[in-house]
């Protein structure tokens, strides 16, 4: 390797060479993803000929410059960047990258988990990690010929939440409700778990499960390699759909997934139409699924949504909300002025709904 090949780590605070990754990733047909906290890259005689960027324990727009490649910059990157996330307390990490890059990571300890085949495969620093919380899932399994599960968002846990539980419930031998994990919600993940436990205490053939990062959140799923916001979307489907068909609903024995109707937001209805296609299809070596969507439950003649209560949030409008929510969120609300501070500065969240958005 060359003696002037430098290795640096550039924060997301220095403009300067911000624009500098962002113009190389441009020139390697790469957007910028605004998510990433601290980019490493690499420079020879002052010009970046590769780069990588870390966004919790994601690794995120890598890129190499032709013209190096063969030289084992990508090896000493991905090395570079497996190491600052370490130092920065992630151990278990995950990276989406183009199909033809899989060899690569593979080559720095890295194993397929789920991928659309030539767009996307999304991989872990781990062969056994994801089959060991399949393994751990299963002591959670109910005896049962229709065992359901919900993965929700419930930021916050409305009453349609609430509704939507219920009805699933009654349906059902056992239930498993999963909660998305990811703090990219107005709301944190521990206060949401707080309230949907709270929230759903009553239902005796119900487990909720902490927060998986198998369940794969669309606010952190990369569109920055996908030029075409519906390809993404796709792939984005595709990727969640088969790690829970292939290796959740199968730990334990979910024969039925349900979800609240979209009435509102065209990407959770679109993702609710994909859903049924990949639980159910024949290209899949594993046990279908059906899909059971449910009616909203409303207030007033509309369809209660987390949407409307971070809404009304912003506005201040607590006599509305009283009744869209259950107390348990009510009096978090209440309790809680710094969240109705942070809805009112914040814009629409509609742009980065979640899985299970109600």
């Amino acid at each position: 390797m060359y003696n002037s090949t430098i290795f640096s780590q550039v924060k997301r605070s220095d403009y300067k060479k911000i624009a500098e990754i962002t113009k190389f990733l441009r020139k390697n047909d790469l957007n910028i993803d605004t998510s990433v906290e601290i980019f490493i890259t690499v420079t020879r005689d002052n010009q970046i000929i590769a780069c990588g960027g870390i966004a919790d324990n994601i690794i995120k727009c890598v890129a190499i410059n032709e013209n190096v490649r063969g030289e084992g910059i990508a090896l000493s990157l991905a090395t570079e960047l497996v190491n600052l996330a370490y130092e920065n307390h992630h151990t278990h990490l995950f990276i989406y990258t183009k199909t033809q890059n899989e060899v690569l990571f593979r080559q720095c300890g890295f194993f397929p988990i789920a991928s659309v085949p030539g767009i996307v495969v999304l991989m872990e620093n781990s062969s056994c990690r994801l089959r060991r919380y399949s393994e751990q899932l299963s002591k959670s399994r109910q005896a049962g010929a229709k065992i359901g599960c919900i993965v929700m968002n419930a930021n916050p846990f409305t009453l349609g939440h609430q509704f939507l539980v219920q009805q699933a419930a009654a349906q059902c031998d056992w239930l498993h409700l999963f909660l998305v994990k990811e703090n990219t919600s107005t709301f944190p993940y521990v206060d949401r778990l707080r309230l949907v436990t709270e929230g759903t205490s009553g239902i005796h053939n119900l487990t909720v499960h902490p927060g998986s990062e198998y369940m794969i959140s669309r606010a952190t799923f990369p569109c920055y390699f996908i030029k075409d916001q519906g390809i993404a979307d796709n792939c984005y489907t595709e990727i969640d759909l088969k790690i829970f068909r292939q290796y959740l609903a199968p730990a334990l024995g979910v024969t039925h997934r349900f979800v609240g109707n979209e009435p509102f937001c065209e990407v959770t209805s679109k993702y609710n139409e994909d859903m049924q296609y990949w639980l159910s299809t024949p290209e899949l070596a594993f046990p279908p699924i059906e899909l059971v969507e449910i009616e909203r439950t409303q207030y007033e003649g509309t369809a209660i949504s987390a949407s409307w209560v971070r809404r009304l949030l912003a506005k201040k409008q607590m006599d509305v909300i009283s009744h869209l929510v259950p107390d348990c969120t009510y009096n978090y609300l209440i309790s809680n002025p710094n969240i109705r501070q942070k809805s009112a500065s914040l814009p629409s969240e509609e742009s980065v709904i979640t899985v299970g958005e109600l």
